[in-house]
């Protein structure tokens, strides 16, 4: 439950406090979105399975999102677009996610 609150204040945040991301830092910035959605799913994801340890999600969501951001950076700097490969990764992960969590939920709603 955290993490879906979590997500709908970041949303809120994002609708009425506009920020203006520079057109150099969009990679960065695109690959870091996705690792934090990554780990906003997978915490949904624990939370249907009674697994959610909040030091565990909060870790998880500032290191992979810099870590991801940071990656991208040194495949720029390399001549490699890294970036691709990682929105392909954390889309992939993000549809498993979705997955899970949706079969979670319709499977709680067969068992009552």
């Amino acid at each position: 439950m955290i993490p879906l609150l979590g997500l709908i204040a970041g949303l809120i945040i994002g609708i009425f406090l506009p920020f203006h991301i520079p057109q150099e830092y969009s990679n960065y910035a695109a690959v870091a979105i996705l690792a934090a959605l990554d780990s906003v799913l997978g915490g949904l994801s624990a939370s249907l399975e009674g697994k959610f340890n909040i030091k565990v999600f909060l870790s998880g969501f500032f290191a992979n999102s810099l870590l991801a951001a940071l990656l991208a950076y040194i495949g720029d700097k390399l001549g490699i677009q890294i970036h691709l490969a990682a929105i392909f990764a954390f889309g992939n992960r993000i549809f498993l996610n979705f997955g899970n969590i949706r079969r979670k939920l319709i499977h709680a709603n067969d068992v009552k």
